[in-house]
């Protein structure tokens, strides 16, 4: 993998240590006992395959959307298409697995043979429509035919079988295989949990007290704002989503496909954000901005409370039809800030920038694109990647995610949306033939969910980020996406504000 993909990281990364939350009754009520388990295992993930000899949890298949790193523009919107299709069919096949438990029980070949057998029949000929698709548009042919094979995850060993991503883009094939991580599933043999059936577990959470001060399960290689290069900063106000505009759409990673994301979204800022919209009509959108001339779009997953009342999407597409249950409750406070480079003057980005930071399928792909930081107001110098936080009386969780800083020059999107941005490397710089941009950091707080409690060895009142349906709603998959509309005289002053070391908005 090239410099320029590759997402920094300490050698911590290589083995993560997750602090996994153990549930217990005791006189005093609620009892959370922690521990600590490496979550890498040498060929951790192929271990964790052999689904006739355990009950599966969950469904690994690979990522051929992280793996097609080079795709004629003009098959793009096509294989968009078709990556959609394989993730539907992931679905569909979590959901077979998910309503024959009782035939699983009584056939240890089952899933083998009535689940990911057919699966993959379905993948290999979507995965000969991408070939067509980008032979058509004067590409060269993939052997894409080995990312058909799909793999069972046993509760007992969570995990991936095809292995984390090693950095912020990779080529086709060139991941590693070995790299499974912990994703708090605790099966345990009964079911994956949460309302719906796929989780949250109790596994997912932890005390935020428990919690060490200035630490993370994973190191994320984003630079501080420092004393030297571009100090200054940018606010800009969108609001909360007051106007609960929510889709299950993703124009950047499925354009043109309906509940392409299979989860909600909160939109916040332009206000034409859907499937089908394209550059013209954002940049024509309205925005809930209080600058008007801010129409980009800031997107991420919505959470739920599972409180056993459902919401208005409780039997649609992306609610209820893809696993996501529960009551959705919007952020309480929407921070978004734009900050400099630590050794250097940032430029403008370019107008119709996207940028994925995160990995919606973390869970199954591994931690190497994974980017998340969840918290409690009054402690916030305590940060967990692959927990849910409970957070005491009078605090509230808080989400915080720092974007990719660091921009190819050339590209506005990319055929895996990663590619064209990276993150800074240890020292703050941007790797070769990179440019420093105004870094994003957004940051929610929801004052407005109760914590989780543990009534007869059961969770209730879970929350849980929304996820596509075999990620069983684990932390680790929070993202977020932005798209960058603002206006060129403003860009302007955003980087002119940022070099000079001022703080606008």
């Amino acid at each position: 993998m090239g410099r320029n993909t590759r997402k920094r990281r300490t050698p911590l990364a290589t083995k993560v240590i997750a602090g996994a939350a153990a549930l217990a009754i005791g006189g005093g009520g609620l009892v959370w006992a922690n521990f600590y388990a490496s979550a890498h295992e040498e060929d951790g993930g192929h271990n964790a395959t052999k689904s006739g000899q355990a009950r599966v949890a969950t469904i690994n298949c690979p990522d051929v959307g992280q793996k097609l790193t080079k795709v004629p523009r003009k098959a793009r919107w096509g294989v968009a298409r078709e990556l959609a299709r394989l993730d539907r069919q992931i679905t569909d096949a979590y959901t077979r697995l998910a309503e024959t438990r009782q035939a699983q029980a009584g056939d240890a070949s089952y899933v083998d043979n009535a689940i990911l057998g057919p699966l993959k029949d379905k993948r290999r000929a979507t995965l000969d429509r991408i070939n067509i698709n980008i032979k058509r548009a004067g590409g060269q042919e993939r052997d894409l035919g080995r990312f058909a094979r799909c793999q069972g995850v046993p509760a007992e060993q969570p995990g991936n079988g095809d292995g984390g991503q090693d950095g912020g883009g990779q080529n086709d094939g060139g991941q590693n295989d070995g790299g499974g991580q912990d994703g708090g599933q605790n099966g345990g043999g009964q079911d994956n949990g949460g309302q719906a059936g796929n989780g949250p577990v109790a596994d997912d959470f932890i005390r935020i007290e428990d919690v060490q001060p200035g630490t993370r399960n994973l190191p994320n290689g984003l630079a501080a704002n420092g004393d030297t290069g571009s100090t200054g900063s940018f606010t800009t106000v969108c609001g909360t989503n007051e106007n609960a505009l929510r889709n299950s759409d993703n124009v950047i990673v499925a354009p043109g496909v309906s509940n392409g994301a299979q989860h909600q979204h909160d939109y916040v800022g332009n206000q034409a954000n859907n499937a089908f919209a394209s550059d013209e009509d954002l940049a024509g959108g309205d925005t809930s901005c209080q600058n008007q001339g801010d129409r980009s779009s800031y997107f991420w997953p919505v959470l739920r409370i599972q409180d056993g009342t459902q919401d208005i999407d409780q039997d649609q597409p992306g609610g209820g039809q893809d696993g996501n249950v529960g009551k959705i409750v919007a952020p309480t406070e929407v921070n978004l800030k734009f900050v400099g480079n630590r050794t250097s003057e940032v430029v403008a980005m370019p107008r119709a920038l996207r940028i994925i930071t995160g990995d919606a399928k973390a869970f199954t792909n591994g931690l190497g694109n994974a980017n998340t930081a969840w918290s409690c107001t009054g402690f916030e110098d305590r940060q967990v990647t692959d927990k849910y936080p409970v957070c005491p009386e009078g605090s509230g969780v808080v989400r915080t995610t720092s974007f990719q800083s660091c921009w190819d020059g050339q590209n506005t999107d990319s055929a895996n949306h990663r590619t064209h941005v990276a993150f800074v490397g240890e020292d703050g710089s941007c790797p070769n033939g990179f440019q420093a941009i105004p870094q994003l950091q957004v940051r929610l707080v929801y004052d407005n969910i109760p914590a989780p409690q543990v009534d007869n060895g059961q969770l209730v009142n879970p929350y849980a980020v929304d996820t596509f349906p075999e990620q069983l709603h684990k932390p680790i998959t929070d993202h977020n996406d932005f798209i960058n509309f603002f206006d060129e005289d403003l860009m302007n002053e955003m980087v002119q504000c940022i070099n000079s070391g001022q703080d606008c908005q």
